[in-house]
């Protein structure tokens, strides 16, 4: 018999303790997986300086953090392993934005546990996994282009919005009314489903950026 084959050695980063441990010890008993677990990309930074890390299952959400705020970082640290996301969901714009950012997969956790193992297993050999409700987006969204969903005025209130201007500031620039600004804001919450700024900006971010 040959050697045995080199194990895959992932590292999961979730700010969900009891998933990450669960899903950790889980996967652990696995023949020739080692999994270690974080729950921030501050702390996964310097573990993927130390160990070789072959796998990276990021969550989507990580609080503070976005997993499309990862790549970038690993990369420039030194890491060139494959990524898989792991999240309870992702809107179809912002996995389209994580695939064109270079992750090898996307999994959703609604999915059982078997299958995630047999996702680590294609990632790690050099294939891609995309769970099949984003598989039928991503052909919806080839053959539909997107409709704007903002008008002209929301775009621009919206995009000074997510550059940090109050109200104040914003009604200087476009120069209307405060009040004006105000309203607009307020048709940007009721159509987007959000009820602050930040979630706001969050929101814009994830599912409209190709119509700002």
């Amino acid at each position: 018999m040959g050697p045995n084959p080199k194990p895959i050695r992932a590292l999961l980063v979730d700010d969900h303790t009891l998933f990450r441990e669960s899903v950790a010890a889980v996967l652990s008993k696995e023949p020739g997986l080692e999994i270690q677990h974080c729950g921030s990309i501050r702390e996964a930074l310097p573990l993927l300086s130390l160990v070789p890390f072959d796998l990276v299952l990021l969550d989507h959400d990580l609080g503070t953090e976005r997993a499309s705020q990862f790549l970038p970082a690993a990369r420039q640290s030194g890491f060139e392993g494959r990524v898989l996301v792991v999240t309870a969901w992702v809107s179809d714009n912002e996995a389209r934005r994580l695939i064109r950012q270079g992750v090898a997969g996307i999994f959703l956790k609604e999915a059982p546990l078997s299958e995630l193992i047999e996702g680590i297993r294609i990632v790690a050999a050099g294939g891609t996994w995309l769970d099949r409700s984003l598989v039928d987006a991503e052909r919806d969204g080839a053959a539909e282009p997107s409709t704007p969903v903002f008008n002209e005025r929301q775009r621009k209130v919206l995009r000074l919005v997510m550059e940090g201007l109050s109200n104040k500031e914003i009604a200087w620039r476009l120069q209307i009314s405060e009040s004006y600004v105000k309203a607009i804001l307020q048709s940007l919450f009721q159509k987007t489903g959000v009820r602050t700024r930040g979630q706001l900006v969050r929101v814009a971010f994830e599912q409209y950026e190709n119509q700002l």
